[in-house]
Formats: C-alpha cells, structure tokens, sequence
C-alpha cells in the first residue's frame, strides 16, 4: 500500500475507532499480531487487546477526541502527532471520576505490513494527564 494509503487507515482509525467508538473498524485496519507498545511497558495485543483499551478509555472519557497536529509517512511508517481531548466522567484504572478535562499531546508511529497495521509505539505526557485530572500518577 502507498504511504497515503496508510495515512488514510490511520485517519480512519481515528476518528471512528477512537473518536466515534466504532470498534468494528479495528478488525479492517489492524492485523491479527498487531502490538501497541505503550507508556509503562504496556503493550497491547491484537485488535481485541486495542478495542478492549479504547472501551475502557470511552467509558472512563465519553467525549474523548483526538485530533491530528501533523501525520507524515515514509516506506511503511506513518508517524502522527495528536492532541488528546477529554473529560473524566468514569473510573479509569482504578481511579473514581473527577469530572476535570485534560488535554494532551502525544506521538504515535504506526508499522503496515501486508495492508494492516501491525505495529505502534506511543508515547505522550502521563505526568500531565495525571496533574490535569487532580491525582496522584499510579507507581510501578
């Protein structure tokens, strides 16, 4: 696939898996062995794996929306930089609601292989979202 085709998916994925919770759309984009390599050493396995944290992340965030800052892509690679939008209205992660809004930014580097995404690497500022909502960052 060309590298506009890629942006596409990744545009795609964005907005209706992330911003509308149209997780159908994972299981067209993502490859079976997709792996999201996030914050922490959390990875994430498998378009179920990636429907499962979106889930979470709307319930926990239900006007959650991400806009794109920039998306470049080059060979098999697509990087985009993101602004992350949303309001604490559910329990994430073991913390109850604050009701408070955060936005962040973030990069994330997507891998095609084979016309799907099977790789990604995402990286954004855990401090300031754990600031902007009032709690204490979780500790290893």
């Amino acid at each position: 696939m060309s590298t506009e085709e890629n942006k596409a998916m990744i545009r795609r994925m964005t907005e209706e898996v992330t911003n509308k919770g149209n997780l159908a759309v994972a299981d067209e984009v993502m490859a079976p062995n997709y792996v999201s390599h996030g914050a922490g050493g959390m990875d994430v396995k498998g378009p179920e794996g990636f429907k499962q944290t979106i889930t979470t992340m709307r319930t926990a965030f239900p006007d959650l929306h991400s806009t794109f800052d920039s998306l470049v892509a080059e060979g098999d690679m697509v990087a985009s930089r993101n602004t992350m939008r949303g309001t604490h209205k559910g329990e994430y992660m073991g913390i109850a609601p604050t009701g408070k809004q955060f936005t962040i930014k973030s990069a994330v580097f997507h891998r095609f292989e084979g016309g799907k995404e099977v790789e990604a690497w995402i990286y954004f500022d855990t401090l300031s979202f754990y600031q902007q909502l009032g709690v204490k960052p979780p500790m290893d």
